[in-house]
């Protein structure tokens, strides 16, 4: 707890770190990119198909009839692009938590090493090619298990504990690997991982709740649909660093249990119920330079 703690807070103050902000604006600029360039192409497409969608459904039409008859049909028009934001929130996340992996999380493990443990081993356990495959099987997992879960999150206490359960589970495979990918070796990386899992996995789910900020962001959207072009940069930079802050909390948390690791495994143990050291066996006094206290001769009274 001490050590988790800690990190928790060392992350947090390193997040206002200029190297760190200026690392977030490249997955910023990529995504963002990347976003308008989709919708432009699709954005259209995609609102009348999910408009067309919710006129198939004989419950969506009448609520949306109803509300034409109350005054309230303008909402007919906010409806299909809200679901198309909520629909596009999880790959915005997915390829916001994968773009820091890819392009901040090794420079910021590298910031944490030389400010914090700068006589570290770095043992090299984990290359660029195996992050990469780590991180795309990851990803595979944790998209299956977000559909196979969809049909649970029209339960509401559901709907509040998978989606950042999943999250936190792919948080923590993806940062957890690359935080130990430069400096450990393999056997100290699966040990860390074996014995940090409960640790590791509750950081990654508070991450995942943390990230759930941004759906602010969607409500102000139902209500200001215009401002969209406004609020999705904006989400996506939230994204961007809260995976930020993630990896470098795994980053404290992981490289100090790598540290004491390895301290442990230096450190000779200690036999039980010893309290002074003992001579070792492979250095023993020579018989000659042992002396007998009391068969040594007191000394004579000096002649008065």
């Amino acid at each position: 707890m001490r050590v988790l703690l800690g990190s928790f807070w060392r992350s947090v103050a390193y997040c206002l770190h200029p190297r760190v902000i200026a690392l977030s604006l490249l997955p910023l600029v990529l995504m963002v990119a990347g976003a308008f360039a989709l919708g432009y192409w699709f954005w259209d497409r995609a609102v009348d198909a999910v408009l067309a969608w919710l006129e198939t459904w004989s419950l969506v039409e009448f609520v949306l009839g109803w509300l034409d008859s109350v005054g309230l049909g303008a909402l007919r028009t906010v409806v299909a692009p809200l679901l198309v934001l909520v629909m596009a929130t999880p790959l915005i996340v997915v390829l916001a938590l994968l773009l820091v992996a890819f392009f901040m999380t090794p420079a910021m493990v590298d910031l944490v090493a030389q400010r914090r443990f700068p006589d570290l081993q770095r043992r090299r356990g984990g290359g660029v090619l195996g992050s990469v495959g780590w991180s795309l099987w990851s990803t595979v997992l944790a998209v299956l298990m977000l559909v196979v879960s969809l049909p649970f999150w029209l339960i509401p206490p559901l709907v509040l504990v998978l989606p950042p359960l999943i999250w936190g589970w792919l948080t923590y495979r993806v940062f957890a690997y690359d935080a130990l990918a430069e400096h450990a070796s393999v056997d100290e990386r699966r040990t860390l991982m074996a014995r940090h899992r409960v640790p590791l996995l509750v950081m990654g789910v508070i991450a995942g709740l943390i990230s759930a900020a941004p759906s602010v962001l969607w409500a102000s959207g139902a209500m200001f649909i215009a401002l969209a072009p406004l609020l999705v940069p904006l989400a996506i930079w939230i994204y961007a660093l809260v995976f930020a802050f993630a990896s470098l909390w795994y980053a404290h948390y992981l490289l100090q249990a790598l540290d004491e690791l390895r301290r442990e495994a230096t450190t000779p143990p200690v036999p039980p119920g010893s309290s002074a050291p003992t001579v070792s066996a492979a250095h023993p006094v020579p018989a000659d330079r042992i002396v007998d206290v009391e068969a040594r001769p007191l000394p004579s009274p000096p002649a008065s």
